[in-house]
């Protein structure tokens, strides 16, 4: 076991739309903003009570981190109940399961009269504000945003621990064909060298986000979140405009999705097994021929 590599993500109290620009996305590079939230309304109004009042009956699908199994979809919920009564859980006791990709403006339109769009340079999408929930101790599973949109995380209620690595860490990182995540069964918090010896070549980022903080993932970056406490966050999205960006977005929607999930309907569990399988055999190889050669 060891501990992949990580250094503080540079933190700010409040930027100017062209410090913004210049010094964080021009180079891509990540950025915690302090006081990007706190004139909006949902900074004093927004925690798990609020929420939970406008829930209604609503019913949402939760996740937890159970890799899929045989022919199904690579993405179905673990279980669905009423949001009320999982904010409930949130606030009472610890769990793995999530929410994520909650549209606001379908799902709780009254929530967007509590945000306002900042104003630091990124074209929002402002159709598709989405909210994340977590239990505590709750962990997102590392990966990137298959839209390789910019983002700005906003967080509310409690603290979180998001680790960030940039695309041309994702050669270190197991990732999964023909999806955009890692294996599964990496533990990224203790890491087995041994078994994924390339881990130890990963060089990521961290920082730990509180009430209010947003942060700045550019276009591409891997994130792995870890839940400190029960909470949710808002994430605004900026889509690629660049013509290399957009022909990525539509590969990785189109072409890939639906790739894995044709192929997981008609071969099912030995398709999964067998891609990992090389996958991790291909890795594992390559570090080792480039420390013997070394």
């Amino acid at each position: 076991m060891g501990t992949i590599k990580t250094t503080p993500i540079t933190r700010v109290k409040s930027i100017t739309r062209d410090d913004f620009i210049e010094q964080y996305f021009k180079p891509q590079k990540p950025v915690l903003i302090e006081d990007l939230a706190k004139d909006w309304p949902a900074y004093k109004k927004w925690n798990l009570d609020y929420i939970q009042s406008l829930a209604g009956d609503q019913i949402v699908p939760l996740y937890n981190n159970e890799p899929t199994k045989g022919r199904q979809n690579s993405v179905v919920p673990a279980k669905k109940m009423k949001l009320y009564d999982y904010i409930e859980i949130l606030k009472t006791q610890p769990t793995d399961l999530r929410m994520f990709f909650y549209n606001v403006l379908q799902k709780m339109p009254e929530l967007t009269k509590d945000i306002t769009y900042p104003d630091i340079g990124l074209h929002f999408f402002k159709k598709l504000p989405v909210m994340f929930f977590g239990g505590k101790g709750s962990k997102v599973l590392a990966h990137y945003d298959m839209d390789l949109a910019d983002l700005v995380h906003f967080h509310f209620h409690g603290h979180k621990q998001v680790t960030l690595f940039a695309p041309d860490q994702a050669k270190h990182l197991y990732k999964v064909p023909f999806t955009v995540h890692n294996l599964e069964t990496i533990d990224m918090d203790t890491p087995d060298f041994e078994n994924y010896p390339a881990l130890q070549l990963a060089e990521g980022i961290s920082v730990e986000m509180k009430h209010g903080d947003a942060l700045y993932m550019p276009s591409g970056y891997w994130h792995y979140i870890t839940y400190l406490d029960g909470g949710f966050s808002i994430t605004l999205r900026a889509f690629p405009r660049k013509v290399g960006r957009l022909a990525k977005l539509f590969s990785n929607i189109v072409l890939m999705r639906t790739f894995e999930n044709v192929m997981r309907r008609s071969i099912g569990q030995g398709w999964v097994d067998y891609k990992e399988k090389q996958m991790v055999k291909r890795m594992n190889q390559k570090f080792k021929k480039q420390h013997t050669d070394a």
